[in-house]
């Protein structure tokens, strides 16, 4: 019905006031006939339509921009970090390693020698050695229970920042126990695996849990985990390769 469509598109589309909105069809075609209704009707549309733009005011872009964004609901986009902070994060963190001291220092460096000197002796040798690996796994579960008390010694003393709570001294025997379970494996490798993963938790429980270890030894316990981490896992790799070597070799030789 056109006489009943012509208010609902006046109320959506043009926002007249409501004394606009009385007018309907009928009226509007008794207007066209009538010359002088419909110059009374021009006048009341002026009329009427004149407080509607003064009340209306533009406001500036600004305003409505504010408003969008407070409806914006995305995520906040991170920054990038570009090569060259990385790289002058890594510097710094380098560069911590000279507050370090000498016997903290050279004591955690000396102790890497064991995990790198066996894939080294077997690419050497170019054989596979298991007791050379198994002796690594043990050395690394020795390292890994040893990481793990140095949390009580952290935690016990009364003037200590970590208190000795559930948190910190059990967090402290779970790279023990991981490093027992390593050793009861019978295969090397899924020793290997255990103890990299008692290492990382180990290392994870230093860097999150512990914010108050003084920065160099963050570095130095960063450092120490990936070498050690790499050494297990070269092991791991040469165990499948040579292997797989040596006992080609032997098919040949019964053959």
């Amino acid at each position: 019905d056109k006489t009943n469509m012509f208010p609902l598109i006046q109320r959506c589309c043009f926002n007249v006031p409501f004394k606009l909105q009385k007018l309907t069809g009928p009226s509007l075609l008794f207007c066209g006939k009538n010359k002088t209704a419909w110059s009374s009707l021009a006048l009341r549309l002026q009329r009427d339509a004149r407080p509607l733009s003064t009340s209306l005011s533009l406001k500036p872009a600004s305003v409505y921009t504010t408003k969008l964004q407070a409806f914006h609901t995305s995520l906040p986009v991170f920054k990038k970090r570009t090569p060259a902070e990385s790289e002058a994060e890594s510097q710094k963190s380098l560069e911590s390693l000279k507050d370090c001291p000498k016997p903290a220092l050279y004591l955690s460096l000396g102790g890497l020698i064991p995990f790198v000197a066996v894939p080294l002796a077997m690419v050497l040798q170019g054989t596979y050695c298991p007791e050379l690996a198994f002796a690594q796994v043990a050395y690394g579960a020795v390292t890994a229970s040893f990481l793990g008390g140095m949390r009580w010694g952290f935690a016990l003393p009364e003037n200590s920042p970590a208190k000795p709570d559930w948190l910190n001294l059990a967090n402290g025997t779970v790279p023990a126990l991981l490093a027992c379970q390593a050793l009861l494996f019978k295969d090397v490798t899924q020793g290997a695996v255990m103890l990299m993963l008692a290492l990382g938790i180990s290392l994870h429980y230093d860097i999150s849990l512990l914010p108050t270890y003084p920065r160099w030894f963050k570095v130095l316990r960063v450092v120490g985990t990936t070498v050690m981490l790499l050494s297990l896992l070269a092991t791991v790799a040469l165990k499948a390769f040579l292997e797989g070597a040596q006992s080609d070799d032997r098919k040949m030789w019964q053959n």
